[in-house]
């Protein structure tokens, strides 16, 4: 876990923007060979923020769909300012991001403020087999909560995949059981379980649960670009400190 006792300088400042305006959106970048050329290219898309890791705000019918589904919440034990997002396995992101070792830029706009953020770090993806690594490499980043109770044999990874999947309506949900994202329509799925539009209630279906995935970011830089007022732009940057990991903070010129 991080040495760091309190949170980033940003994140309140940010955290406070995107609730404000209901900002959720973000454009995120990765890096990747182009299959033909094996040059670099940049990749872009939309995404939805999910919340800072692992304490995604839980809507009440994930809460209701937890609790009949008999899945407990974890202990509120740690805290980061690690941004997570959700995805399909079967997207090219996610072997993007195993080919650059997690290499991404993730751009806010906030309308309402007139005000952009930018983070850039590394990603690491969970609620597969194989991920005792990005566990690890979360895990060091993340702050235990003082004078909570519960204890750490009690907080589980895989429960808290569950409540993030929760946290979906059930088309969301139904999505990962859909046929494999970028494959021509005119090819019909070999297997029976993958078709469009089914809602799935079930929190632990198989098929599904196979291609959920959480992804967090690890934030090495922030910059905060304010446009608000047009006489006085204003730049931040804070950039994550290797030895101690404490947040070096200056201004700079737009």
């Amino acid at each position: 876990m991080t040495t760091a006792a309190a949170a980033a300088p940003w994140r309140g400042p940010l955290e406070s923007n995107l609730t404000a305006h209901s900002a959720t959106s973000f454009t995120l970048s990765t890096a990747t060979l182009d299959p033909k050329t094996r040059l670099p290219v940049p990749r872009s898309r939309t995404c939805e923020f999910r919340g800072f890791f692992p304490t995604p705000p839980l809507h009440p019918s994930a809460l209701q769909a937890l609790r009949a589904q008999n899945v407990p919440l974890n202990p509120a034990l740690y805290e980061s300012d690690l941004l997570s997002f959700t995805t399909d396995a079967r997207m090219e992101k996610t072997a993007q991001l195993r080919e650059s070792g997690g290499a991404v830029e993730a751009v806010f706009w906030v309308q309402g403020a007139m005000v952009q953020w930018r983070v850039r770090g590394r990603a690491f993806a969970i609620g597969g087999g194989e991920e005792s690594a990005a566990r690890e490499k979360i895990m060091t980043r993340m702050r235990r909560v003082e004078e909570t109770t519960g204890e750490e044999k009690d907080w589980d990874w895989e429960r808290l995949v569950t409540a993030y999947f929760a946290n979906m309506s059930p088309v969301m949900r139904g999505t990962f059981t859909a046929p494999s994202p970028g494959q021509p329509r005119s090819q019909v799925p070999a297997d029976p379980n993958y078709k469009m539009g089914q809602p799935l209630e079930d929190l632990h279906d198989p098929v599904a649960r196979a291609n959920f995935r959480v992804v967090v970011i690890l934030p090495d830089e922030v910059e905060r670009l304010d446009l608000s007022d047009n006489t006085n732009v204003t730049r931040r940057q804070w950039t994550l400190g290797s030895e101690n990991g404490e947040w070096v903070e200056q201004e700079l010129w737009p």
